[in-house]
């Protein structure tokens, strides 16, 4: 049953198509605090969807949700055409969820973790594929203690893709990295857009949601703010009559250093 007839019966109507990820209404409080306050939000298939706001603004809450992880007390949440809300076990076939590096157990190699992680799901899995994929190749036989900080994120979204989702989720994939290894995880989210899958983006850097993503959704004390494309967001500001007090230039110093540098990763 497709993304359309499920939400036919929930009565969310034909509009369902072409969307991933559908939620109406959604709310969940704890005790007095209401984290997530009656947000509606629509993800399309095969865009990368950034989900922005300040610590405590709800948006590790909606996302929990989303996986499955957390239930909702209010509205109704659609992933990949799942009711989450009735099943949310069922949601974990479908997407993936960027883990933690220590999140991994270090008795084993990459090539083993990926073997592991696969047959959690009942698969077996190209591992060295997913490896070459995320640029580890060499890394293979080496446990995660001995990646950089670059290699560990690119290996926890090798780990997310085991089950080929149709659904990735990333959550600050960027933190603490190196401009180099940053633009690489940049690239990587690109092409794993462009084999067909839809990414929901979690991030503290502006830069990073402008240059990546589609469209982004600015929470605030549990409510959606704005939901529109980076660019449109930012002429609505400039129509409004912002201007910056310092001209901004056609390069910065992160620029700078990638051009002195150069663009390739540097690892150990």
């Amino acid at each position: 049953m497709d993304v359309v007839t499920r939400a036919d019966e929930a009565g969310l109507g034909t509009t369902a198509q072409g969307f991933a990820i559908i939620v109406e209404g959604l709310r969940k409080r704890y005790g007095s605090l209401v984290a997530v306050d009656g947000i509606s939000f629509r993800v399309k298939e095969r865009e990368i969807f950034g989900l922005l706001g300040p610590n405590g603004a709800g948006k590790t809450t909606t996302v929990e949700i989303l996986e499955g992880l957390r239930n909702a007390d209010e509205g109704q949440v659609f992933v990949s055409g799942i009711d989450v809300r009735k099943d949310p076990q069922k949601v974990k076939s479908v997407i993936g969820v960027q883990l933690q590096s220590s999140a991994f157990f270090d008795g084993l190699n990459l090539l083993e973790l990926l073997d592991m992680f696969a047959a959690l799901y009942g698969r077996t899995v190209d591992a060295m594929g997913l490896l070459k994929k995320v640029d580890l190749a060499e890394k293979a036989r080496s446990t995660v203690s001995k990646l950089s900080g670059g290699q560990k994120q690119r290996f926890s979204i090798a780990t997310a893709l085991v089950n080929e989702p149709q659904i990735l989720f990333l959550d600050e994939p960027t933190t603490g990295l190196d401009p180099q290894a940053r633009r690489n995880l940049w690239e990587l989210a690109d092409s794993i857009r462009a084999e067909g899958r839809t990414i929901v983006l979690t991030t503290h850097y502006m830069d990073e949601a402008e240059t990546l993503c589609d469209r982004v959704a600015i929470m605030d004390h549990g409510k959606i703010l704005a939901m529109e494309p980076p660019d449109t967001l930012i002429q609505r500001l400039l129509d409004k009559g912002f201007h910056r007090e310092r001209m901004e230039r056609s390069a910065n110093l992160e620029d700078v250093f990638l051009d002195m540098t150069g663009h390739g990763l540097r690892e150990s």
